[in-house]
């Protein structure tokens, strides 16, 4: 539970919302809990105080009289707690669940963004219905459903089409075939609130696709847009389908104005007014954010989007003409974006960019040459997904893209502007042996500096500008009307600047070092080095200096030293730079990217066991034929052994056999003859006195 610092009034309004983590509810809670009990009734003209429309953030004044006490579900729990929710619930049982139900004087569900609430839903409606003679006083239930309950309803004039729906036509609606369930709830929703309006009264919302603070839905196409990195955002089918929404915030509104005004009409469409397809909505998105250039797909390519379920493929291919006619007649709302979210893009773009913090970093790194200011802003670039601009590479660049633009056949081209430019500073280079005077150098890397990708994430400036001059006709330059002037200064002037230094005897050793395959062909060969370290210093001790030009603008630079080549020493200074610009300010590392690193790295380590296994199988080979080869060795030894044993065994063992069968078996032989003749007790014996006795050579 999260408590409240502020005192609670005792006539605060009790508010239920489900999903109160979620993108719905969050911002329904939040604007609920900035709003008094009753302004709705009021004139906005006659009002004693204005809603807040740019405030975005959680912290907001309390204003005077009855104000709406948010509690709600939450479908994980966690450390943060936002400051206008004053109770949180998480797993909870459903006995508990309507105990606190029943101690709210108005319950809103929200069954747009997960269907799984649908079941918890009905429960809670049916609940309450049962318990509603035992209410200290009326209590309202307020479904906040989809305009997808009336996607697959008929023109009542097939002859004209075109004529939206309102909600006279409510009881006509036939639902999209996966929002069968979304229509029954509706239904129960109706039917209960007819027993006994009095004490128990419902109502449903069908809300049009919602967008605003952040996005949801279009979130997808927004961020697309801003990452820069599809140079055309694409288009599911031709994009004609007209598309209901509203805006989260007029969605809110709206649900004050129920909890204000009781109606008597249960059923309420919330759309804005223009009728916008999905080709308006994704071309004006990718206008203000991206590359400005669309591109048609198929409809089947949207299945195979990460970022979208199957509620929101649905919901995006919807065509639907519908109307809220109630409540502009019935309500007082105070729109945010009653036209419509075409016509209020720049609006809806500033808000998706300040609630996600999606802010441009723009980091300016000086100082004089081989101090290592490029390696610096690579290696900060890479920290905070930054752009890297440097003045050799944009005029390369930009000489390559008017090429390019005169070379194309493209209506949205102004060829003749890019032919005029680019031949002016061909010109300009042909007469100054490939250089460019400074007017045209401000008037490309200020252009660079305006693109879309630099203006989101944001960019590092490398080495430039040189002077205080250049510095100043680059970000204040007089080319342009002095609001526009003012406007366009304050989105491409650096936040940060970092002044890397060193001493001149330890830039002179290192560009001496230096491998002349390396220096060849740069200007870093001692003789242009030592002239451009010269001018460095010169223009560094006039009176307007370029740190003076920051300074002036309270930009104060930060001062970086170099002493030393060592890895560590740049590891240093980035994280001094890193200290001091803080977070980054973009998405961070994306799903996609960790699971391709993680590919990769998966990859590599397949790699490293196979070759690992390879050079084991490779020494257990060569040991196994070495191996074989001594056992054949040996074996031929033994054999060889065993050889030249028999044949001395053979030649020591001929005597021997000779004299056994000479002298001693005949003698032998006979004596066996007189022993089986005689039969003696001890045949032993009587051989051997035989033996002795008849010895030849006895």
């Amino acid at each position: 539970m999260a408590d409240k610092t502020e005192e609670i009034p005792q006539n605060a309004r009790r508010v239920f919302i489900n999903d109160i983590d979620k993108y719905t509810s969050k911002n329904i809670a939040r604007i609920l809990d900035s709003c008094v009990v009753g302004a709705s009734l009021v004139d906005p003209g006659e009002a004693d105080v204005e809603e807040d429309d740019d405030r975005l953030h959680d912290e907001q004044p309390k204003r005077k009289g009855a104000t709406f006490q948010i509690v709600g579900t939450v479908s994980s729990q966690t450390e943060e707690k936002c400051s206008f929710i004053t109770e949180e619930y998480s797993n909870l049982k459903r006995e508990d669940l309507l105990h606190h139900l029943l101690k709210c004087d108005v319950v809103i569900y929200d069954i747009t963004q997960n269907a799984d609430q649908i079941d918890e839903a009905q429960w809670a409606v049916s609940a309450l219905h049962e318990e509603m003679d035992q209410f200290p006083g009326p209590k309202m239930f307020i479904l906040v459903s989809t305009i997808m309950t009336w996607a697959m309803t008929k023109p009542a004039d097939k002859d004209y089409p075109e004529i939206p729906f309102t909600e006279e036509h409510y009881r006509r609606r036939k639902a999209h075939p996966n929002f069968h369930d979304h229509i029954g709830l509706e239904k129960l929703v109706v039917k209960l609130g007819k027993t006994k309006s009095s004490q128990f009264s419902t109502y449903v919302v069908a809300s049009g696709l919602q967008y605003g603070m952040g996005e949801h839905i279009f979130h997808l196409f927004f961020k697309m847009s801003w990452l820069g990195e599809v140079s055309q955002v694409p288009i599911f089918g031709d994009g004609s389908n007209i598309i209901p929404t509203i805006h989260i915030k007029d969605l809110a509104g709206i649900i004050q104005n129920i909890i204000d005004h009781k109606p008597k009409s249960q059923y309420l469409v919330a759309v804005d007014d223009y009728k916008n397809t999905m080709e308006d909505i994704i071309k004006a998105v990718t206008l203000v954010l991206g590359p400005g250039k669309t591109q048609n797909v198929t409809k089947e390519e949207i299945y195979l989007t990460r970022d979208l379920t199957q509620t929101d493929i649905d919901s995006l291919l919807v065509n639907l003409r519908i109307e809220a006619t109630y409540l502009k007649e019935n309500f007082n709302i105070q729109w945010v974006s009653e036209t419509g979210m075409v016509e209020n893009i720049e609006q809806i773009t500033e808000e998706y960019k300040q609630t996600r913090g999606l802010l441009p970093l723009r980091i300016c790194i000086l100082g004089p040459p081989a101090v290592g200011k490029s390696t610096i802003a690579e290696r900060i670039c890479k920290h905070y997904k930054l752009h890297h601009v440097k003045l050799k590479e944009t005029i390369t660049e930009t000489l390559e893209n008017l090429e390019s633009c005169v070379g194309m056949e493209d209506e949205e081209n102004d060829q003749s502007e890019a032919q005029e430019f680019l031949d002016t500073l061909k010109e300009n280079m042909n007469q100054n042996g490939g250089r460019i005077d400074d007017q045209y150098v401000i008037r490309i890397m200020r252009d660079k500096l305006r693109t879309k990708p630099c203006m989101n994430q944001g960019f590092v400036l490398d080495g430039f500008p040189k002077t205080y001059e250049q510095a100043k006709d680059l970000f204040t330059g007089d080319e342009e009307p002095e609001d526009l002037r003012s406007k366009h200064e304050k989105k491409i002037i650096p936040e940060f600047v970092f002044f890397v230094d060193a001493t001149d005897a330890f830039l002179k050793t290192r560009v001496l070092n230096l491998p002349e395959t390396v220096a060849e062909g740069t200007s870093y060969t001692p003789e242009q080095f030592l002239h451009r370290l010269a001018n460095f210093r010169e223009r560094n001790v006039e009176d307007e200096t370029l740190l003076n030009y920051f300074e002036d603008l309270e930009i104060h630079p930060e001062h970086l030293e170099i002493t030393t080549n060592d890895e560590s020493e740049y590891l240093l200074v980035i994280e001094k730079v890193c200290k001091k610009v803080g977070k980054p300010k973009n998405y961070g590392i994306i799903l996609e990217e960790v699971e391709e690193e993680e590919r990769r790295q998966a990859e590599q380590q397949l790699k490293e066991r196979a070759a690992q296994r390879a050079e084991a199988e490779r020494r257990e080979e060569e040991e196994a034929q070495q191996r074989d080869q001594r056992w054949g060795e040996w074996n031929q030894q033994l054999e060889e052994v065993r050889r030249q044993e028999h044949d001395l065994l053979e030649s020591q063992s001929e005597l021997l056999r000779n004299y056994l069968m000479k002298d001693v078996m005949p003698t032998l032989t006979q004596g066996l003859i007189e022993c089986c003749r005689m039969r003696p007790d001890d045949p032993i014996d009587f051989l051997a006195e035989y033996l002795l006795k008849n010895n030849p050579e006895g």
